[in-house]
């Protein structure tokens, strides 16, 4: 009854717009963690983990194509499979 389904490694940059070069659907099929400074972050929309930032949504501001606005953060950054 286990199922072993083989999951991709996780991209050095990811979003999780579908829109964005650096979205991958095979890796969203899966539950995935970020973990910025120590702490574990679900409000992630954007990570790379060789340049050390990510990208959150700056309260409920909206930009002009009605996506949130995002800020970025720098840190230590580590992605995971939950």
């Amino acid at each position: 009854m286990t199922e072993t389904t083989q999951r991709p490694p996780l991209p050095d940059h990811l979003s999780i717009d579908a829109r964005s070069p650096h979205h991958v659907a095979a890796v969203f099929e899966h539950d995935i963690g970020i973990r910025f400074n120590g702490k574990e972050r679900s409000d992630v929309q954007e990570y790379c983990l060789s340049e050390g930032w990510i990208k959150v949504a700056a309260g409920k501001t909206l930009d002009r194509k009605g996506q949130p606005l995002l800020i970025k953060l720098k840190g230590q950054v580590e992605a995971f499979y939950r």
